[in-house]
């Protein structure tokens, strides 16, 4: 199985930055694509950034230019830096992975517990 734990989150205020971290742990045969989605109160999850193996990235249009994701393929890492954080930002913010567990035949996405991030105004 794989696991992601993320850590970061928290109380901001508007203009502020915070970063979220994600690591992948247990019996991984290969990661793919880790990416960030986000889900506000009676709204649907929404993808945030994601990263391919090549480091190539993809936004959503409501963060692009104040968000950044990165990643470490060698320590099963993906990164969100959030800068100039709006009150719409606020959501839970879910790590996700698209991922093979060892001994395992296909590849499977994976979920964190998410990680509460508020924007006051």
């Amino acid at each position: 199985q794989v696991q992601l734990v993320e850590a970061g989150g928290g109380l901001v205020q508007a203009g502020g930055s915070l970063r979220l971290s994600c690591a992948a742990s247990g019996s991984i045969a290969f990661i793919g694509t880790m990416g960030w989605y986000r889900q506000a109160p009676g709204k649907q999850r929404e993808l945030v950034a994601d990263i391919t193996t090549s480091s190539l990235t993809n936004y959503a249009d409501s963060v692009k230019g104040r968000f950044t994701i990165s990643r470490d393929s060698a320590k099963n890492t993906v990164t969100l830096q959030m800068n100039s954080l709006k009150p719409e930002d606020t959501a839970v913010y879910y790590c996700a992975a698209d991922a093979m567990a060892a001994g395992g035949l296909r590849m499977n996405l994976y979920w964190g517990q998410g990680t509460q991030v508020t924007v006051s105004s």
